[in-house]
């Protein structure tokens, strides 16, 4: 027994050893979310780290002149208003005087049927008027609020046809000048490089105490941790459960092959 003690020893000293490739942290693949005709790609971007450059422009030509015209919409609108409440301040007055010779015509006893009409008349008649004054301001509003709406729908449109990546990778462009794309398509694979990840599949014992645990790389104890670690068994290897370990990005080339090893 003692024997085979001694043999078992070196099973729970070793841990057990994984190798993974060193990986950009992030990985995506941008897609258009628009209708459009592809009128400009900068391929020299492709293979190189980019910050704040437009890599694929969609054609925006009539969203501009669109965009363009429903500003200029605005504008007129705005000073249909401040006509109407020139307006309606003139007649707010003129409905007031009439109210108030209608009030007082009205208590008059020398004043005849004819003229009491009259005055009633010219009163209910200022009002609807400026009551009508009013209805076309609320309208003039609403038709504003709703331009905003619209130049604001045109705004995103046009910024979506220009796509503007920062601090990214550029790891393939997948459109060219002269495609039509619609939502959905793939127009450029980018990748995170600013920091990388190894990927290892751990077994449900090298889980326990895991936060204890260190991360040795290439034999060389280090100072990170496993930072994530899904719940649920991988679909591939079905009995061992996804991990990531963050660490910086290399500085020469990534996809180098490290040994992990995740020990006490």
């Amino acid at each position: 027994m003692k024997i085979l003690l001694l043999f078992l020893a070196p099973l729970f000293i070793y841990a057990k050893v994984h190798y993974a490739k060193v990986e950009p942290y992030e990985s995506i693949v941008l897609k258009s979310s628009v209708n459009a005709l592809v009128v400009e790609v900068d391929l020299d971007s492709e293979g190189s780290m980019v910050d704040s450059k437009r890599i694929i422009h969609l054609d925006d030509t009539l969203d501009e002149v669109n965009l363009e015209l429903l500003e200029e919409s605005v504008i007129l609108l705005h000073e249909m208003l401040d006509i109407n409440n020139d307006i309606a301040s003139s007649l707010k007055n003129t409905v007031k005087r009439k109210e108030e010779y209608y009030q007082r015509i009205n208590k008059l006893m020398t004043a005849s049927k004819t003229q009491k009409d009259n005055a009633f008349s010219s009163f209910t008649s200022a009002k609807t008027q400026y009551l009508g004054i009013r209805e076309k301001i609320v309208n003039l509003k609403k038709q504003i609020l709703d331009m905003h709406s619209r130049i604001e729908q045109l705004k995103d449109t046009i910024r979506k046809k220009s796509l503007v990546v920062t601090n990214k990778y550029i790891y393939k462009i997948m459109v060219r000048k002269g495609d039509y794309v619609v939502p959905g398509a793939s127009l450029v694979h980018v990748m995170d490089k600013t920091r990388a990840k190894l990927v290892v599949f751990l077994e449900a014992d090298e889980l326990k105490g895991l936060e204890r645990k260190s991360v040795y790389l290439n034999g060389n104890r280090t100072q990170y941790k496993v930072d994530k670690v899904w719940k649920v068994a991988d679909e591939k290897f079905i009995s061992s459960y996804r991990a990531e370990i963050y660490i910086p990005a290399p500085k020469k080339m990534f996809s180098k092959l490290m040994k992990v090893e995740i020990r006490e």
